[in-house]
């Protein structure tokens, strides 16, 4: 009997070994994936700016995946401003905690606009993954610097993923209870803005049915415009 318990106690010692090994395993997997995934992209972003970043100037920050990125116009949208675009296509929230001293933390930027949350779902993460990883990122942005200003971007809907609206919703109103519990954070709604009668306007994609032409960031214009300019 006493060897039987000790045979058990060995049998469930190495699989807690086994379990720890196997979680330490898929930790250092995730971090080589998003090294290899972005780390040229975000060494790319980050020389540009070493050319022409002031560090003198007042800076904002917007980040997160390619409908950032590939927001062409931004920075002459907003021509009174520093502008930085550091999205890097692809990313996830976990991504952006990942770089987020390249590409956020290393311009101590007076506000940030922050959009994470679509590739997530798309990735089968839930809403409440999402939350938990961008509640992360606002603590290291405060830890930075407590008074910089943090305005998370609704994740947009869009023609590829329409099906899955209901769960692109719940993410929104998860991140839009997150900022009503500190004046620095807000939440700026692109949802609502880019339907019409709760159907979708598609004249506002490009043929990937997923990121937006011109006409869907001139909506993007108008839903931020005041909270880049308002001096707060």
């Amino acid at each position: 009997m006493q060897h039987k318990n000790r045979f058990y106690k060995l049998l469930n010692f190495n699989k807690l070994r086994l379990l720890s090994l196997s979680i330490l395993f898929c930790g250092f997997l995730g971090f080589s994936q998003a090294e290899n995934n972005f780390t040229n992209e975000v060494k790319k972003i980050t020389e540009k700016y070493d050319t022409i970043w002031n560090s003198k100037k007042e800076t904002i920050v917007f980040t997160g995946s390619s409908s950032v990125r590939l927001w062409k116009k931004l920075e002459q949208s907003f021509p009174n401003h520093q502008i930085l675009n550091t999205g890097f296509g692809g990313s996830q929230a976990s991504d952006l905690l990942h770089f987020l001293n390249d590409l956020v933390l290393t311009y101590n930027p007076k506000k940030v606009f922050i959009y994470e949350g679509d590739n997530d779902l798309w990735a089968k993460k839930r809403p409440n993954q999402v939350i938990h990883t961008t509640e992360e990122i606002i603590r290291r942005i405060k830890a930075n610097n407590p008074t910089t200003q943090i305005i998370l971007i609704a994740a947009k809907p869009s023609i590829s993923r329409w099906r899955m609206r209901g769960k692109y919703k719940r993410l929104n109103r998860k991140m839009k209870r997150l900022t009503e519990k500190d004046p620095l954070l807000s939440y700026v709604d692109v949802w609502y803005p880019m339907l019409t009668k709760n159907k979708l306007k598609t004249d506002i994609f490009i043929e990937d049915g997923l990121h937006m032409n011109q006409k869907g960031y001139d909506i993007w214009y108008q839903t931020m415009m005041n909270l880049v300019n308002n001096p707060q």
